[in-house]
């Protein structure tokens, strides 16, 4: 996704129009989706109280560039977008706070001298971290409808998006060069994407996995130290079975893989326990989420689609499996190679 606005001192003739957008739409061969917004701080009077709302005048491309998640009702249709319509979509907060105790559909609000019709409510699909003009305030109308209040047709934010990862910077480069070309060499705008976040999120991602790596390096040597432990009991208390089975011609193979095996099950007798756990948590968690007062509750989407999993990876599990029975491989082989040392005679003494 790529963002473009003006910055600095603008002049008329340097708002960004919607023949700048049908430009970056046609010149651009690597944008999939364009759209346009311009919003306004506003005020209504709810219950006798005025509360700030947030106007954003959209154009027709704008929820499938966003994906905005309705969460009830439904989003403008092209009729609607074209003619325009007076109909608008309300954020979930606001609309709890202007419908509290009633359904919003199509219930009318006035909005300066324009009276909407509530079509839908909607809220993000993720976060954008403030990079978005939609805030909990906000109401949504179709685009031209903005004129009314600012008396011209132009936009603050345009949207592309590119068809592919690869693409973005691409389309970045190009938006910027659109601009400036169809603007006055003096105009300045802003355009960047959503790489900065990204960048962001992958540091973070890897510094927790680095912690985490180190979390799980600490416990499973706790654990091994505590599986060394054991089978160094072990051993002392099967000294006598020792000394009877090299007696009667064990070999020292023999002695040392029985308490490796031993040591592998130990260690993979808990994997299995812990992977049960495991595998438990995320699967009642999902079943939990889906009943449908807890869905209600925190404003799950109807749809199978929008409802929260917690995916489970088996090639993870699969993998931790194999780890802790290393972990009960490497530090069994002490143990189990001093009981394979072991002397017939004195192990036979051994009480």
């Amino acid at each position: 996704m790529i963002n473009a606005g003006f910055s600095g001192n603008v002049a008329l003739t340097d708002q960004l129009t919607p023949g700048d957008l049908e430009a970056v739409e046609e010149d651009i061969p690597q944008v999939k989706d364009a759209a346009g917004t311009n919003d306004l701080r506003m005020s209504i009077s709810v219950a006798g109280d005025v509360l700030p709302i947030s106007l954003v005048g959209v154009t027709e491309r704008f929820n499938e560039l966003r994906r905005l998640v309705i969460i009830e009702g439904r989003y403008f249709d092209q009729d609607e977008m074209k003619s325009p319509s007076k109909v608008c979509l309300l954020t979930e907060q606001l609309a709890s706070l202007m419908f509290p105790d009633d359904d919003p559909l199509y219930k009318e609000i006035a909005i300066g001298e324009l009276h909407f019709t509530v079509v839908g409510v909607f809220r993000e699909r993720v976060s954008t971290f403030g990079l978005t003009e939609i805030t909990p305030e906000s109401a949504i109308i179709p685009f031209p409808l903005i004129k009314y209040y600012t008396g011209d047709d132009y936009f603050k934010t345009m949207y592309a998006q590119a068809d592919s990862p690869e693409d973005v910077s691409v389309v970045t480069r190009r938006v910027a060069d659109v601009l400036k070309s169809r603007h006055r060499s003096r105009a300045k705008y802003r355009v960047w994407n959503l790489a900065g976040i990204l960048k962001a999120a992958r540091n973070i991602s890897q510094a927790l996995t680095v912690l985490l790596i180190l979390i799980a390096l600490i416990a499973l040597t706790i654990s091994g130290v505590g599986i060394m432990n054991i089978m160094l009991v072990t051993v002392t208390e099967r000294t006598h079975e020792i000394g009877i089975r090299k007696a009667i011609g064990a070999p020292r193979a023999a002695i040392l893989s029985q308490f490796l095996v031993e040591a592998i099950l130990i260690s993979g007798t808990g994997a299995l326990a812990g992977i049960t756990i495991g595998i438990l948590v995320p699967a009642s968690t999902t079943l939990l989420l889906r009943l449908p007062m807890l869905a209600d509750l925190l404003g799950a989407a109807a749809d199978a689609s929008e409802q929260i999993a917690l995916p489970i990876s088996w090639t993870s599990v699969v993998l931790a499996f194999l780890v802790s029975c290393s972990i009960g491989l490497v530090f069994g082989y002490l143990p189990a190679s001093r009981a394979s040392k072991l002397q017939p005679t004195e192990c036979l003494r051994h009480e």
